[in-house]
């Protein structure tokens, strides 16, 4: 790969992970707009483990108080604070990935051998769930925050994470979505979605992982560094900016950006 391509790679995917506007539509349409070759699903994943780490270090107090809470949950055999509820509802939110993982997984893998339908879903993809965002934002109440989420909301949230496999979706735009339209505030939607994507990316970067120490081919493994690390950088001054923000701005920025790209895809792109 290119050092141009790696570099503007990881700056999309910096700030298309976590911002409402899909990262998997982005980094497939990137090198299609610029004229490079697809890169491999394997270098994707190493960019979602450097916005993982991103979201791990800026929420660094959270994950460690949500991690003692529940693990004393454990030993009590209850709930023992809204630190051991939320991060209860973080694990029911990944079960639907765990169960529908592997076989959206493998329709992704299909979608990305052929460039014309891929391109396709994700225009229809980015301004479908950018107008439900923008509904979402604006029917929702916004009077709860994220340690009020119950288990039935964490499934609807879970699920939607789990479509968003299909490029052009978004995961976090869709779980700020369910998430909004379930009655939570902007800033909380934004932070049950980043902290929602822990489990999600470490488990799809151990399954690439397993695959690349697998594979006979050599990897490697420079340009993935790279990626992360710069993936990283962006990713936490997104986080930083969007949580700063959002309650102020909205999502309409977002849903209008998703709507001109989507048509630009759906009439120039394809």
């Amino acid at each position: 790969m290119e050092i141009t391509q790696i570099v503007l790679l990881a700056i999309v995917q910096g700030l298309s992970e976590l911002l409402p506007i899909s990262s998997s539509g982005h980094l497939v349409l990137t090198p299609l707009v610029f004229g490079y070759e697809l890169q491999s699903l394997a270098f994707d994943v190493a960019l979602h483990i450097g916005t993982l780490a991103a979201v791990m270090a800026y929420f660094r107090r959270e994950i460690a108080a949500m991690l003692g809470a529940f693990l004393e949950s454990l030993a009590q055999r209850r709930i023992v604070s809204p630190d051991a509820r939320l991060a209860w509802m973080i694990v029911v939110a990944t079960l639907p990935l765990v169960a529908l993982g592997l076989p959206l997984k493998a329709l992704l893998e299909m979608l990305r051998g052929d460039e014309q339908l891929i391109t396709l879903v994700i225009g229809c993809n980015i301004i479908g769930f950018g107008l439900l965002l923008g509904i979402g934002d604006r029917l929702g109440r916004r009077d709860r925050d994220e340690f009020s989420v119950g288990w039935r909301q964490a499934l609807i949230i879970g699920l939607c994470q789990a479509i968003a496999i299909i490029p052009g979706t978004s995961r976090s735009g869709v779980t700020m979505t369910a998430a909004l339209f379930l009655g939570l505030t902007r800033k909380a939607a934004a932070r049950f979605s980043f902290l929602l994507s822990i489990p999600a990316i470490l488990m799809a970067g151990s399954l690439a992982g397993l695959e690349l120490i697998q594979s006979a081919d050599p990897v490697d493994w420079q340009p993935f560094l790279l990626g992360a690390l710069i993936a990283f950088a962006v990713a936490y001054l997104t986080i930083h900016f969007f949580l700063t923000f959002i309650e102020r701005i909205g999502m309409m920025p977002f849903v209008i950006y998703r709507l001109l790209v989507g048509a630009f895809i759906l009439l120039v792109v394809v």
